[in-house]
């Protein structure tokens, strides 16, 4: 038991899951009986569908197990630790044998999240021994010059992962080409979409990763001071990157002179932003950051001329900056084998809706959609229909079924009409309706516009007002053409990224879905039986006991029938609430 290590993951999944109280509980046993095991933390694994996670490794191997609650450490104990006898049916993963899930992780090809769920982020002597600081030590030691280390980016193909995927070389290299006073190095960690969930995770669980791609950065360019730009919600992850930012200034990592250059003279700082989706947008990001309304600001100049306080600056996002050490210590031929000709290396995902295996995924460029959804995520959600993906958050696009072979790489997903974005990808099944998801994404979209575009602030209202319409019932002929116009003006008329890319949901809906708008505008009805105010309850004599809790239950006394007689409901009464369909224990109500 001395050599024997439990590792409790308290990423945000986790301790929402109650992780927290499992860590408790081993701490509480190994106090009590003064055992020998160590009890350490890590952070997300990525396999959040099977929170809270705890792995055991021991000298005959790794066992990890999911679901964990405190029974179950006490049970661990006693079996695993005090008898030697696994428990195999809560173990999710172990190199000794197969389960179910090992697919899950053996599938990925895990570059970003190499670190994550395998070190404890509050450690960097844990992060220093998976080669972590060894890249920029390499630069020093070497003494490779800023415009080689911009060319060994360039040469591994890494494309920005925040959005729009400009070659993230390339944008060093532009910065670097401009020489002042001051130079800015800046960490996007406030994107505003299931993709946040993706850099939260890094920024919890490999803290020390994204500093060192900054440091690198920065010797690169020449900047004088890095930026995390991080949005308040995020309280974990901006803890332990204050962690991580003090044990690199005490190491000399940071702060003056570092690692003993006289004159190299670098520090990080995080500002933390309020939430604000626009403040993705680069130019928005950086008027934050000034004590500025989050708004984007014409270009040109860009940011890499004249960005932060008018300086040149550089901004990636923490996906970005986690690959870089990865890439200096491997070399930029490792990275780019994987991936196709014009999209190398491997992306994050957070695959969350209607999927069995909910988390974070990094899978190699090139994989297909469906490979993500069955072979990663396990397929649909009670072995449902799969009907579409929606990819690059509120702002990216309705990817069908019949579609998914595409490939994740950047040309073949913006082919679609989707974007790669900065990771998101929301699978549905035959139960969502996609008038719905467009209305859905769309509010969300207009609610953040930050209203100096008039196509965006006012347009995105005028077309979230006939989706809203068509889902209630009042959609007319003429609304899918209108949605149409609307969204080519707001796409080819706004000043930055959100109003560009805001109507993508309702135009791949459009494009892919035309049937279900027009059911909802001509026939009045969902297809997928979901808009309340186009669905028709109606009582199935067949299967109807006459136990009135139906009749009970309706708050518009809509329902008539005596006990042990046929109901029947007034249509002209029924106010679509659905508690006599999610009450009756017979199914007996039905849905039209």
């Amino acid at each position: 038991m001395e050599n024997t290590k439990i590792i409790v993951g308290l990423g945000s999944c986790g301790l929402a899951a109650g992780a927290g109280k499992v860590y408790d509980e081993f701490k509480r046993i190994k106090e009590a009986d003064n055992l020998v095991f160590e009890l350490k933390k890590t952070s997300c694994i990525g396999m959040c569908y099977n929170e809270p996670l705890v792995e055991v490794i021991d000298e005959t191997g790794s066992y990890l197990y999911g679901k964990v609650d405190v029974k179950m450490a006490d049970e661990i104990i006693d079996k695993h630790l005090n008898k030697f006898s696994p428990i195999k049916e809560f173990i999710v993963s172990s190199d000794q044998f197969e389960t179910k899930d090992g697919t899950f992780l053996n599938g990925q090809v895990r570059i970003a999240l190499r670190d994550c769920g395998y070190i404890d982020p509050e450690s960097i002597e844990e992060y220093e021994a998976r080669q972590g600081y060894e890249a920029i030590k390499k630069i020093l030691n070497e003494k490779i010059k800023d415009t080689d280390v911009i060319q060994i980016v360039m040469d591994s193909g890494l494309r920005g992962r925040g959005g729009a995927g400009f070659s993230t070389g390339m944008k060093w290299k532009f910065c670097n080409n401009y020489k002042a006073p001051n130079k800015y190095i800046i960490c996007n960690a406030d994107e505003g979409d299931p993709g946040a969930f993706m850099d939260r995770s890094l920024l919890e669980g490999d803290p020390h990763a994204v500093l060192e791609g900054m440091i690198i950065g920065a010797y690169a360019i020449g900047a004088t001071e890095g930026i995390i730009y991080c949005r308040a919600e995020y309280p974990l992850a901006i803890k332990r990157l204050n962690i991580a930012l003090d044990q690199a200034r005490k190491k000399g990592y940071l702060g003056e002179n570092i690692f003993g250059i006289e004159g190299w003279n670098f520090d990080i700082r995080i500002k933390e932003g309020a939430g604000a989706f626009v403040c993705g947008e680069e130019t928005a990001l950086m008027a934050s950051i000034e004590g500025e309304r989050g708004m984007p600001r014409k270009r040109p100049p860009f940011p890499a001329e004249s960005g932060l306080w008018k300086s040149p600056s550089n901004i990636n996002n923490v996906e970005s900056f986690s690959n870089i050490p990865w890439i200096i210590n491997n070399g930029p031929a490792a990275y780019a084998q994987y991936g196709t000709e014009k999209s190398k290396g491997t992306k994050v995902f957070a695959l969350t809706g209607k999927i069995k295996n909910g988390g974070l995924v990094e899978v190699p460029m090139g994989i297909s959609i469906k490979d993500i959804v069955y072979k990663l995520g396990g397929g649909i959600i009670d072995d449902k229909k799969f009907k579409a993906v929606q990819l690059g958050g509120p702002s990216g696009g309705c990817i069908p079924e019949y579609l998914s072979d595409t490939m994740i790489d950047y040309d073949s997903v913006v082919a679609t009409g989707a974007i790669m974005g900065s990771g998101g990808m929301v699978v549905m099944d035959e139960t969502t309706c996609m008038v719905d998801i467009a209305r859905f994404f769309l509010d969300f979209t207009q609610k953040e516009s930050c209203g100096k575009c008039t196509f965006c602030r006012i347009g995105t209202k005028r077309m979230l007002e006939i989706l809203t319409r068509i889902t209630e019932g009042e959609g007319k002929v003429g609304d899918i053409e209108m949605l149409e116009e609307l969204a080519s003006q707001i796409r080819d008329a706004s000043l930055c990224g959100l109003g560009n890319s805001a109507p993508n949901p309702v135009l791949t809906t459009i494009k892919y879905f035309r049937d279900e708008y027009e059911a909802h505008i001509r026939d009045k009805k969902c297809p997928a039986l979901c808009c309340k105010k186009l669905l028709t309850y109606t009582v199935i004599p067949d299967k109807c006991t006459g136990c009135v809790v139906c009749k009970r239950a309706c708050p518009a006394n809509a329902i008539d029938g005596d006990k042990k007689v046929v109901h029947f409901i007034h249509q002209e009464l029924c106010t679509k609430c659905g508690a006599c369909y999610s009450k009756c224990k017979f199914e007996a109500i039905q849905l039209n």
